[in-house]
């Protein structure tokens, strides 16, 4: 193909893209299956790295991530993010009603939305490509996520229809439950505090620094506000259906996201529809946003200092039961971490029924006095999993005693430890406690460990039970006549319901098969697999490319573990403690003769030279002899350092074709060199 064949290809490929991201994200219609985006996906990458000159800032590639900010910038906002007023009170509605209907001196609609219980976020657009997104911050200055927002599915990078040449768009950055369920699952497997509720945690994914490690969140969000000095509505909801024309992800009116009031009766109705039928939504709401839907009335009514006039919201309570304790016992994770949990006379709350709730650790417990037999209160608001806030002591019975937090690990009986500063208690017997083996051993298997289709939970469970597999690196000498008609019970997870299941030829070979494909997995994630105490994705990916192999992990020093980014005392020690038992080292060694990867591929990231040593580069544009990664690739073969923002500690800036004008601005206001491409080859040779 000839150059214009190649842009018209890709342009083509991501016309094609975008809007199957679209059908998916936002219209939840999708025409073709994962594997074909991810084709087409594979072919626009391609096409980028050969020729990068045609390749789009706002481009589908972009949504994977993989930029690195240190410091987000500030930036005014041109029209300040104001809060509105809360209130709990039906009254209060009533008279802020009265109040608007006087002002207005005729009748009033109102449109009625839900209060997403995320974080705030406005996006600037430009000829229909995405520009720039900023968070409230405190109303008058937010920060600029754009990297990071640019992952985020449900948000377009480019838009279609007739849409305003320049304008700014607000809405509400979540996290969906099922996502939050599943982070705080991995959490609590690996002993580690439980994230609070989805919409703290969606904050702090916007806060991080690895755009990488955004894209894996799966943020979701909701577009619904326009401003610009140029449109053709006169209602917010019109415009919330421009917005919908134009690409973007709005309330759904078929779903009563988004309606219309007269007066306080139908305000009142959609806000006991939707208290009732909040938790029914795969995210969280908070209560109802009530305007004026009329925007020429938005200036006549005006502004208090700190919030509208033509706008209120109006707040839920939590949900709350109250419900007998019957019994706390205890759960053991993978890392020996020991979870009491408040067995509860089932009740129902927030349309479930709920049977057990989450009592933390032993601290909670003491702090609240909970004991068994109490009436306890059970609340499911921000917070997926239900929690117990109180006692109710006018009903606690008279002869009741204080709880006694256990001693000894409920599986294998062991004295239990508890270190200084951390709040769980652990089982110390990592090797022979049946739930931390099981859980390793599912964590190894696990999707973003060594992803082995065809296992699940409860065959490791059965295999481990019937003495088939002791540990991971059994898996990998297993055959099918190993397999093949093992029975085994599976048993619910309250121990209610059992049921049997026998391996048959189709699931062997699908789990045999799996094993095998299991033996390319590449390092960092085999080192992720091994489960070891701290080292979570991330830091299983930092220490890979520090270190290289596991055997050069396992003869590091303490202080030379430290000397990998994002390894602190804490990792470093856990890490010496890993390798100091012999049966993790015999284990490694088996996966070794399996033939795992136990040491980085070779991919041109050795050093070249220490040229560039101690000198830091902030890369921006497009390039025509590197990709982007490329030339950051570069930097750090020849001793350098690569950031993702503008500071005085800045050495260079690597500048590009389409160099961000903001970046260029800063770099001279600094006194920071720009150099081209050919300026940086240069310096390297």
């Amino acid at each position: 193909m000839n150059t214009e064949d190649i842009q018209a290809r890709m342009a083509s490929l991501a016309a094609d893209l975008n809007r199957h991201n679209h059908l998916y994200y936002v219209l939840n219609k999708p025409e073709i299956s994962d594997y074909e985006f991810d084709q087409l996906l594979k072919e626009l990458e391609k096409l980028e790295e050969e020729y990068p000159q045609f390749a789009d800032v706002n481009s589908p590639t972009s949504r994977v991530g993989g930029d690195i900010t240190n410091k987000f910038e500030k930036v005014k906002h041109a029209r300040p993010m104001l809060s509105l007023t809360n209130t709990y009170n039906e009254e209060e509605i009533s008279e802020w009603v009265e109040r608007v209907v006087k002002a207005a001196g005729k009748p009033v609609t109102y449109a009625l939305e839900l209060k997403y219980d995320g974080v705030a976020i406005s996006i600037f657009y430009e000829n229909g490509k995405f520009i720039r997104a900023v968070t409230r911050g405190d109303g008058e200055t937010g920060e600029d996520v754009s990297a990071n927002v640019r992952t985020i599915r449900s948000v377009p990078l480019t838009l279609h229809g007739d849409y305003p040449e320049s304008f700014e768009i607000r809405g509400e950055i979540f996290l969906p439950r099922d996502v939050f369920d599943a982070l705080n699952r991995e959490r609590e497997e690996s002993g580690e505090e439980l994230y609070a509720n989805p919409r703290n945690t969606a904050a702090g994914t916007l806060k991080q620094q690895d755009s990488g490690e955004v894209a894996k969140r799966k943020l979701d969000c909701y577009l619904y506000f326009i401003l610009s000095d140029k449109h053709s509505f006169r209602r917010h909801t019109e415009g919330i259906h421009q917005a919908a024309s134009w690409g973007f992800k709005v309330p759904s009116e078929k779903e009563q996201m988004i309606s219309h009031a007269t007066d306080v009766k139908e305000i009142m109705n959609f806000i006991h529809h939707w208290d009732k039928k909040r938790f029914g939504l795969p995210f969280d709401i908070d209560g109802v946003v009530i305007k004026v839907d009329e925007m020429d009335m938005w200036d006549e009514l005006g502004m208090t200092a700190k919030s509208p006039r033509w706008a209120i919201a109006y707040k839920f309570k939590a949900a709350t039961a109250a419900t007998r304790l019957n019994k706390i016992t205890y759960q053991v994770g993978r890392t020996g971490a020991i979870t009491p949990v408040a067995n509860l006379e089932p009740v129902l709350l927030a349309g479930t029924r709920v049977k057990r709730a989450s009592l933390h650790n032993a601290d909670q417990i003491e702090k609240l006095d909970i004991r068994e037999g109490d009436i306890v209160f059970v609340e499911k608001g921000g917070e997926i999993i239900p929690k117990v806030t109180g006692v109710d002591m006018n009903k606690r019975e008279l002869f009741s005693q204080p709880h006694s937090y256990i001693t000894h690990c409920p599986e294998c009986k062991t004295p239990l430890i508890r270190n200084e500063g951390e709040a769980l208690h652990y089982c110390p017997n990592e090797t022979g406690c049946p739930p931390q083996i099981i859980g390793r051993m599912d964590h190894f298997i696990s999707r973003k460990a060594m992803n082995i289709e065809g296992l699940g939970t409860e065959t490791i469970t059965g295999l481990y039970r019937k003495g088939i597999i002791s540990d991971a690196s059994d898996l990998y000498v297993l055959k099918y006549d190993d397999l093949i008609g093992v029975e085994f019970t599976i048993t619910d997870e309250f121990g209610e319901n059992e049921r049997t299941r026998t391996l048959q030829d189709k699931s062997v070979r699908n789990m045999l098969s799996g094993i095998e494909a299991s033996r390319n997995v590449p390092f960092e994630r085999v080192l992720f697999a091994l489960g070891i105490r701290f080292v979570g994705e991330t830091v299983a990916r930092k220490l890979a490319r520090h270190f290289r192999s596991l055997d050069k992990i396992r003869a590091a020093t303490r202080e030379e573990l430290m000397a990998a980014d994002e390894v602190g005392e804490k990792i470093a020690d856990s890490i010496l403690v890993w390798f100091s038992d012999e049966r993790n080292v015999r284990m490694a060694e088996k996966l070794r003769d399996a033939g795992l990867q136990l040491e980085s591929v070779e991919s041109g990231e050795s050093v070249v030279s220490d040229k560039l040593a101690e000198k830091t580069f902030v890369v921006s544009g497009v390039f025509s002899s590197f990709t982007r990664d490329g030339i950051k690739q570069s930097i750090e073969q020849n001793g350098g350092k690569v950031v993702g923002s503008i500071s005085k500690k800045t050495s260079y800036v690597v500048a590009g074709e389409n160099m961000g004008p903001e970046k260029r601005k800063k770099a001279e206001e600094l006194g920071i060199p720009v150099l081209s491409e050919q300026d940086y080859i240069n310096l390297i040779q």
